[in-house]
């Protein structure tokens, strides 16, 4: 399985995360009245999206060739960038009429980022650990 994501990371990794940013920044971007929700805690919603778009950013960073530092510390760099785009998506509520920036939300972003990435380093680690076992 390792093997076989590193291989097709274009299609299962890179394009559904560009495909899912794009989803979240208009979601993010419709007026209040149209936003869509799940009938759940906006917490929890901030928490699964970012949750999810870390899962493809970790991904992304980790299996990419071409900067190393990225590929060294995919964990960290998914931390800062997708902490620092959640900011960003608060303070651009503000402009959406019906939307307001919490700080709460921003906590959710992050907290969803922060396991998002554990998860995601043990089942790769289980993952290679896995495949290496086969050889």
């Amino acid at each position: 399985m390792y093997s076989y994501l590193y291989k097709h990371r274009f299609y299962l990794i890179n394009i559904p995360l560009i495909i899912y940013w794009i989803i979240l920044f208009i979601l993010t971007t419709l007026p209040g009245r149209m936003a869509v929700t799940l009938d759940v805690s906006d917490k929890i919603e901030h928490f699964g999206a970012y949750g999810l778009l870390s899962v493809f950013l970790y991904l992304n960073l980790y299996f990419q060739n071409r900067f190393e530092i990225l590929k060294k510390f995919p964990g960290t760099f998914t931390l800062l960038i997708a902490s620092f785009y959640g900011l960003l998506d608060e303070l651009h509520q503000l402009l959406v009429p019906g939307r307001s920036a919490d700080v709460l939300d921003w906590l959710a972003d992050f907290s969803g980022t922060l396991l998002a990435v554990l998860i995601i380093k043990y089942l790769l680690a289980r993952l290679k650990e896995m495949e290496t076992e086969k050889k």
